[in-house]
């Protein structure tokens, strides 16, 4: 059995070599993540084990804290930033549960945007193709896990970021339901929609993850019988502009499932979707409550560049008044028990987790108008767990040329049962 160390040997190793070009990953924890492999194997030699994560290699976004160094963000104005005085809460956990911490992995700056581009520390190529994007704003974590430079990575999701670099790389990420993994240490962007969740190759890599980084007690994760299910297909509004490949491959993972037993309906949530709009008309929340995090140097002005992709949006967002953001967030809170409601029907909602396969780099970066109707359509369908105060997970669907993912939303706080539902709909797409 190989030892963790090789393991970890290995992937240095293929770091090394592209040292000069590296845009995966920001920082590299070489030495700590020896160590750490080291205690893992002579736990193992000794037959311990602190749980299914002890010796797994794992990467964490650049927005948590490691204590004695300063968290970045992705930005060129956090590089002076005081040292963090200790690891984020998920740091600490997981290092807990024996896992091996390798790095950091880059983002978008300040984790807005999906496209997945960073102008500071360069756009990570797509794991599939490195000519097209990774998907954001959690681009490194993707690409990591596609690439297999680790086994899990840590992103952050507010409004898709684990899920779309998921999707566009071929891997599985879980957007938990928000506030169920601790935020302490973690750089925000919105304090209502943040959430912490893993990329990996598996659901139960993600579900052991997960249950580490929520405190819980890690248990085998048990699949649901799909006989029975009652699958929701939100067709309308969220279906449309749909690529075909990605429209044929999401058909093909539904046809099985209905195959297997679960009872497969059609359930509009159309006019939900409209209201939640119509809701964050004047501003998202997501852009709303980053405005307020980065309301000094927004008013004052950056002292080094900032991606105008954020700079433009968070400007706007400052302007807002205060009694429109708190409209917003009370009608968010009416849509979201009306979500509840719509969702009793059903055990879980089925649709694309992107309508698109990854489009090239060179194209988002010279046709503005494309990038901002891209980054729409990326984040239509993810952003709607995040604003309804859901749980999701997206799966590679098989047979695709080019990586989509098939995401399945559960309700709030259903997060173990729609992992269980997960697991069970991986076996039948036969990863």
């Amino acid at each position: 059995m190989q030892s963790i160390r090789d393991r970890l040997e290995i992937i240095l190793s293929r770091l090394a070599n592209r040292a000069a070009d590296e845009k995966v990953y920001t920082k590299l924890y070489a030495e700590a993540a020896r160590a750490a492999a080291d205690a893992s194997d002579a736990r193992r030699k000794a037959g311990v084990s602190l749980g299914p994560l002890d010796g797994r290699i794992v990467s964490i976004k650049d927005l948590f804290d490691v204590a004695g160094e300063p968290t970045t963000a992705g930005s060129l104005m956090l590089a002076n930033a005081a040292p963090a005085t200790r690891d984020a809460a998920i740091v600490q956990g997981l290092r807990q549960a024996g896992a091996v911490v390798i790095s950091k992995t880059n983002m978008t700056e300040f984790a807005f945007t999906a496209i997945g581009d960073n102008p500071h520390f360069g756009t990570p190529g797509n794991a599939v193709d490195a000519s097209l994007i990774p998907g954001g704003s959690s681009s490194g974590a993707g690409v990591a896990v596609g690439e297999g430079t680790s086994e899990i990575s840590i992103g952050s999701d507010t409004g898709g970021s684990v899920r779309i670099p998921a999707a566009l790389n071929g891997v599985v990420g879980f957007k938990p339901t928000a506030r169920r993994v601790p935020l302490n240490g973690a750089f925000p962007l919105s304090m209502t929609l943040d959430s912490i969740g893993p990329l990996a190759r598996s659901v139960a890599d993600c579900a052991a993850t997960d249950a580490v980084m929520a405190g819980e007690e890690p248990a085998a994760l048990e699949p649901v019988p799909l006989a029975g299910l009652r699958v929701g297909i939100a067709r309308g509004v969220l279906f449309s502009e749909t690529q075909a490949e990605v429209a044929a491959a999401f058909e093909d993972c539904i046809g099985r499932i209905g195959q297997a037993g679960a009872r497969v309906v059609d359930l509009s949530i159309d006019d939900l979707v409209a209201e939640m709009r119509a809701a964050t008309r004047r501003g998202t929340i997501a852009s709303m409550e980053g405005a307020e995090v980065h309301a000094d140097w927004l008013t004052a002005g950056a002292s080094v560049p900032v991606d105008p992709h954020v700079t433009g949006p968070l400007s706007r967002a400052l302007a807002v008044p205060a009694s429109v953001y708190i409209h917003t967030i009370r009608r968010r809170g009416e849509l979201v028990a009306a979500m509840e409601q719509r969702l009793a029907s059903v055990d879980v909602l089925a649709l694309p987790t992107v309508p698109m396969v990854a489009p090239t780099i060179a194209a988002m970066a010279g046709d503005e108008a494309l990038r901002d109707r891209t980054e729409g359509l990326l984040l239509r369908n993810t952003q709607v767990a995040n604003q309804f105060d859901l749980c999701a997970i997206s799966l590679p669907m098989p047979g695709m040329a080019l990586p989509a993912g098939l995401m399945l939303v559960g309700r709030h706080g259903q997060d173990r049962r729609l992992l269980g539902v997960a697991a069970a709909v991986e076996v039948l797409l036969g990863r």
